[in-house]
């Protein structure tokens, strides 16, 4: 049975592990690793170093006293030698001598063994000695050169490597401390940096935790350093915003087609049942099956659209792109809805230039003008015996085509522009007119397609929709051939989309 005072334990048990496998550690103790490398080849450099200067300043010294020892011999003999050697010997820091005979009887000196062969080879060479025989069990360790003199006598002048080897042991005295000093401060370093960096990771974790339980609101944490994580963290919360939004705007287009879409359902079942229970005739059940029929048109025209939205957002219809002309497909859509306006008891104008070519889809961009179009006619009613004027305008702006529909009716008050080009969104809250909220949404998004974008604009009064798209670039777009011309009713409306 567990306590509360085992609980630090657990959590200790749990968090070590962690702590190893943490990017942090293992990036830190890497660093540790090539710093321990980087440091042990300095010292080692240095200690090199160290110990060759000290080894080329005893040479040089055995050199000078060899030299100068030989220039003895030569005016005074061997005797000579041997009374200056056997003086020098008991000084003080002595340097090390031996003469010999021939033979290797020795003569004078203050070493008392060396190696077998030693004063057989002339030249230098590192042996171990002794200078006395109570010293023999305890050789010491020098530098030496062999010097052969007249008549076969040797000469042997060294120093002793104590100090070389005394500072050999402090500098690997001293990297071993170091190497030491470095591995704790590396390890406690590691896991402080790994122990912060996990504290942050975990509290995301967590916030994540938090959303993925249904927690939409959470969000990550910003200390405010501006490093690595504060803007990973600011990223992770604009793309949850996002989602947020999106989320939201979901919401809001199930609420619309479930308000929309039950008055047609709603209708459809009310006819059949109708039909059922009252129609006496087949004509009564024929006009019961038209209205029927109707309405499920209606039904089938949203989800084109619907579909086409998708589509459009995808991008999956940018293949078929050939170049047009703007002009003519503007024309032969005010041309097309000239009766309509009639009808509505307003006057289509255009003002269109000659020769606006662009690269696009021939159906989707004569959907979008035929939406707006319809929408100018629907909405843009004047008020009070107003003007009754719905323009259609193409021009030139210096490397793009703008593309107007402009209507004197109420318009859309600016803190709704922007809301209006979202699915299903009804501005005519009473619903009194037909439509389904898609048309300038459908539109807006064919603009997209073709790289454009599509803005609403106080017409005072009225509204005006302003498209912008890019001129073709005729002599780099390789142009498919246009497909044939479409009747008039197929190019005002070619997917049975609604146009609002």
């Amino acid at each position: 049975m567990t306590t509360p005072a085992d609980a630090p334990a657990r959590r200790r048990q749990k968090f070590l592990p962690t702590l190893f496998r943490t990017t942090a550690f293992k990036l830190t103790a890497a660093y540790l690793v090539i710093f321990a490398l980087f440091a042990a080849f300095v010292l080692g450099y240095v200690a090199w170093n160290a110990q060759r200067l000290l080894t080329d300043q005893i040479r040089s010294t055995i050199d000078a006293e060899i030299q100068g020892l030989a220039e003895q011999q030569r005016q005074g003999g061997i005797r000579r030698l041997v009374n200056i050697i056997e003086r020098r010997s008991r000084g003080p820091g002595a340097s090390l001598y031996l003469v010999t005979t021939p033979v290797g009887e020795r003569i004078a000196g203050n070493v008392e063994a060396i190696p077998p062969g030693t004063l057989d080879r002339t030249g230098e060479s590192e042996i171990e000695y002794a200078r006395s025989s109570e010293t023999v069990d305890t050789p010491s360790h020098a530098l030496v050169r062999v010097f052969m003199l007249p008549a076969g006598f040797r000469l042997l002048v060294g120093r002793d490597l104590e100090e070389r080897d005394r500072l050999g042991a402090v500098i690997r005295r001293a990297a071993g401390w170091s190497a030491a000093l470095v591995f704790i401060l590396g390890c406690f370093a590691s896991w402080f940096v790994a122990r912060r960096v996990l504290k942050r990771i975990d509290g995301m974790s967590e916030t994540a935790h938090g959303i993925m339980e249904g927690d939409l609101k959470g969000r990550l944490a910003i200390t405010g350093t501006g490093d690595e994580l504060d803007r990973l963290a600011l990223n992770l919360n604009a793309m949850l915003d996002r989602i947020g939004e999106l989320m939201a705007g979901m919401q809001q287009v199930t609420d619309n087609i479930a308000h929309d879409l039950k008055t047609p359902l709603t209708r459809l079942r009310n006819r059949a049942e109708e039909a059922l229970r009252s129609a006496k005739s087949p004509d009564e059940l024929r006009a019961s099956l038209d209205g029927a029929i109707e309405e499920a048109d209606n039904l089938i025209r949203v989800f084109n659209a619907l579909l086409m939205l998708a589509r459009l957002e995808a991008g999956r219809v940018s293949e078929n792109m050939a170049e047009l002309d703007l002009s003519e497909i503007v024309s032969g859509m005010a041309e097309l809805y000239e009766p309509l306006a009639e009808e509505a008891g307003l006057a289509l104008v255009g003002e269109v230039e000659p020769d606006l070519r662009i690269v696009g889809n021939r159906e989707l961009v004569g959907q979008a003008i035929a939406n707006l179009i319809d929408n100018a006619l629907k909405y843009g009613g004047p008020e009070q015996g107003g003007d009754g004027t719905v323009t259609i305008a193409a021009r030139r702006n210096g490397a793009e085509i703008e593309l107007s529909v402009a209507d004197h009716g109420p318009g859309i008050p600016e803190a709704d522009r922007g809301r209006a080009l979202d699915r299903f969104v009804r501005l005519d809250t009473s619903r009194s007119k037909p439509g389904f909220g898609l048309g300038l949404s459908l539109a807006s998004g064919v603009v997209r397609l073709h790289g454009g974008h599509l803005s609403l604009e106080d017409n005072a009064p009225g509204l005006r929709v302003v498209i912008t798209l890019p001129m073709a670039e005729s002599k780099s777009v390789e142009t498919q051939p246009a497909p044939e011309a479409q009747s008039s009713t197929a190019v005002a409306n070619p997917a049975g989309v609604p146009s609002s």
